[in-house]
């Protein structure tokens, strides 16, 4: 269970202001209630653990605490567009999640000799989401970004409302195919911890296991995105096959490529016998081989390095002040890693991957995806030596109202925060690596020139989809 720490509204910020001078790393807010009984809760991180702040958000506006965290911009932009919510000290509040006619409403202003705008999206000419981005420029000098996502909100936190656990996991579930697991890891997690359960050897070993595989074809394909976006079509061939190829272990396996219906809230969804493990560790050893002739042929691939080195930098100050998580943030220089502390999970002994260099350009992106996925192929390897059995939670604390999970995603850290009413899911909120990663990847971009957007995008490989639950 987490402890909610209830402050009045004159003492939040100070409440907050305290815990980050503490040490404690802001995670994530989010709104709840309705019918004029509105709450604002913040959760705050670090290696002692987790704890939640809240306030009453009906009598007036809110302190806002992005001079304190400027990753909370676009929760408390979100607050604003879906509950109404008022945040005094954020200024301009600019729209988020609402689709305002008025672009003055949701863009950053930008002015000078020479300054236009450039607007690509919502409509790609790929098999994407939807999402516009409105570039300022100058030349081809881009100035500064405005992503203007959510244009398929689907709601499925309040859709998820009122279910029992097993039917608002289906809700997690569906945000992202890409993150299928993380996102409903990270629920099932929230929700035993609001119960009071833990997962035994058995059960963190087989959720495990479809974490790294969900890393893996994730990396490989993000590789390949990479690849892409500077025209090297032998590299972006070569890694969307063994994509497949990942993908095809998961469909043999689990029977479904992107590893639906695998995670179950309180026990295992899964079993594999010895000869399926045994097919599959042989297979990704396979894979692993033909991963590493597939990496080498990147490496001595000068026209392509040279397209990666000081494109869309972003720094280590910049990536810790807006929030960074994930691959983005080790490249930059941020030593953290959810799996470096994940009690729920199997990652004994796991040891952080760090780059040679840590430059935070696409070139540093690309090499740390190829560290991580070593290291997803050692685990991949250690825990597949036996086989898979389904697993089970036991109760070891007492049941309370709110639960949370936090799990690294192929992005980063993803969040997912519960909150209980007897047997039914009052409130769900998800965050994901990707919602906490579009600000930093906005920030990358400005001084680049236009041509190497869709290069830096890639090298982020953000969800459309995680954002627009």
């Amino acid at each position: 269970m987490t402890a909610i720490e209830h402050v009045a509204p004159p003492a939040w910020r100070e409440t907050v202001a305290r815990a980050l001078v503490e040490g404690q790393r802001f995670a994530g807010a989010w709104a709840g209630g309705r019918d004029g009984s509105l709450t604002w809760r913040a959760l705050l991180v670090s290696q002692h653990g987790q704890r939640v702040i809240s306030c009453p958000a009906s009598d007036g506006p809110v302190e806002s605490i992005i001079e304190l965290a400027e990753a909370a911009a676009w929760d408390e932009r979100e607050a604003h567009d879906l509950y109404g919510l008022e945040f005094s000290g954020h200024a301009p509040l600019r729209a988020l999640v609402a689709h305002t006619d008025d672009p003055a409403q949701w863009m950053t202003p930008v002015s000078g000799e020479g300054v236009h705008q450039v607007a690509v999206g919502p409509i790609h000419a790929g098999v994407i989401e939807s999402g516009h981005f409105r570039f300022h420029v100058v030349g081809e000098r881009i100035l500064a970004v405005d992503p203007r996502l959510f244009y398929k909100h689907r709601g499925l936190e309040r859709a998820a409302e009122g279910h029992d656990s097993d039917g608002a996991l289906l809700y997690a579930q569906r945000a992202c195919a890409a993150c299928a697991v993380a996102n409903t890891l990270a629920y099932a997690h929230a929700v035993e911890n609001a119960r009071g359960l833990k997962p035994d050897r058995e059960l963190r070993i087989a959720r495990t296991v479809l974490l790294e595989l969900e890393r893996l074809y994730n990396h490989l394909h993000d590789i390949g995105a990479i690849c892409a976006g500077v025209g090297f079509a032998p590299g972006s061939m070569a890694f969307a096959a063994l994509k497949d190829r990942a993908q095809q272990i998961n469909q043999r396996a689990f029977g479904h490529r992107f590893l639906f219906g695998t995670v179950r809230v309180g026990h295992g969804g899964l079993a594999l016998d010895a000869s399926s493990t045994d097919a599959a560790r042989r297979a990704l050893r396979e894979l692993h081989a033909d991963t590493a002739a597939a990496w080498r042929e990147l490496e001595f691939a000068g026209s392509m390095q040279a397209r990666l080195d000081g494109v869309g930098v972003l720094a280590l100050a910049d990536a810790q002040r807006l929030g960074a998580v994930g691959p983005a943030a080790r490249a930059a220089g941020i030593r953290e890693d959810v799996r470096m502390a994940s009690p729920r999970l199997a990652y004994d002994g796991f040891t952080l991957a760090s780059p040679p260099t840590a430059n935070g350009d696409v070139a540093s992106r690309l090499n740390m995806r190829a560290l991580e996925l070593e290291g997803t192929y050692e685990i991949l390897d250690d825990l597949l030596q036996q086989p898979l059995a389904p697993g089970a939670t036991a109760g070891v604390g007492t049941a309370g109202t709110l639960g949370v999970g936090i799990v690294e995603s192929p992005r980063g850290g993803t969040t997912c925060a519960v909150e209980l009413d007897r047997a039914r899911v009052a409130r769900l909120h998800l965050r994901t690596a990707s919602y906490a990663n579009w600000p930093a990847l906005a920030f990358a971009a400005a001084g680049n020139l236009l041509p190497d957007f869709p290069l830096i995008n890639k090298s982020f490989e953000l969800c459309y989809a995680c954002v627009d639950r």
